[in-house]
């Protein structure tokens, strides 16, 4: 029975780290600010004003918002815009025919993304967030005109787009392709996308070229500034929407310190329990 378990979790390991590893893009580590309530007040802002109008948030209501310290009276100045209730679900007026219409699909509700995003042993879905809404591209060959890194041809547009400011794409393949002899050579292939999204590509054949296969990706900001800005807005929206998937986390966490010092407390004084109810029978 032991070497089932002990089987069976070895199978799961090593699933959950083939599962890691097929990510794709490397996900950049989110800065932590699951506990900073001005900067969860400011994600809550964001996630209002640009996400909002085509994802939902059904899980949530709009006076949980109040366990990070806003009152009801900011919460309906600022983050309600037409006849919502302070006590109403985070809802939207599109409807899933409308969306998949406009989108190809409809927009998933994103009251638990950032926990269905998560990977075992891997990057977490506040990780995920955070690097996906901070690699999109122009692309002008695209029906929204943008691209995304982490999530390819992805139907949704850069909705952050103003925040962000005017940045190039550059990405570097080397490859091995065949010529007509049917012959293959190792080449490197860079593609700039500009800041409207217009494609430049060049190739150049690897002579002697003993490596491997490689993708490496790059963006240029014009406004260096901006950017720092519009990374930190993505920071506070990616641990909101961290905090929103499980508001109760954080006194989660402080109760399981507890529990833990518990166990091992009990575990010392059971030791100590069996060793003395044995003492006299050995």
């Amino acid at each position: 029975m032991l070497k089932k378990l002990l089987g069976a979790l070895a199978l799961s390991l090593t699933c959950t780290l083939a599962l890691a590893s097929e990510g794709g893009a490397h996900l950049d580590r989110a800065p932590d600010r699951i506990t900073d309530l001005a900067a969860l007040q400011n994600g809550a802002k964001l996630f209002v004003n640009y996400c909002l109008n085509c994802h939902s948030a059904n899980s949530m209501r709009y006076n949980k918002l109040m366990d990070l310290g806003l009152s009801e009276d900011e919460i309906k100045k600022n983050l309600l815009f037409s006849r919502e209730k302070v006590g109403d679900l985070m809802t939207i007026s599109m409807t899933p025919a409308d969306a998949k219409k406009w989108f190809g699909a409809a927009p998933p509700d994103l009251s638990v993304i950032a926990r269905a995003k998560n990977a075992n042993f891997g990057p977490s879905g506040v990780d995920y967030i955070y690097t996906y809404l901070r690699t999109f591209y122009r692309d002008s060959s695209k029906k929204t005109g943008w691209n995304n890194v982490v999530f390819p041809s992805v139907g949704m547009p850069n909705v952050l787009w103003e925040l962000e400011g005017p940045r190039s794409f550059t990405e570097i393949a080397v490859h091995q392709v065949a010529d007509a002899q049917g012959n293959e050579h190792w080449e490197r292939t860079t593609t700039v996308y500009d800041a409207d999204g217009i494609p430049t590509a060049k190739s150049e054949p690897l002579k002697d070229y003993t490596g491997e296969a490689s993708h490496v990706t790059r963006f240029d900001s014009a406004d260096a500034k901006t950017f720092s800005k519009f990374e930190s807005d993505v920071a506070d929206l990616s641990n909101f929407l961290g905090w929103m998937a499980e508001p109760g986390q954080l006194e989660r966490k402080q109760i399981g310190v507890w529990v833990m010092l518990f166990l091992f407390l009990f575990l010392f004084v059971a030791i100590r329990m069996n060793a003395a109810y044995w003492k006299h029978v050995r």
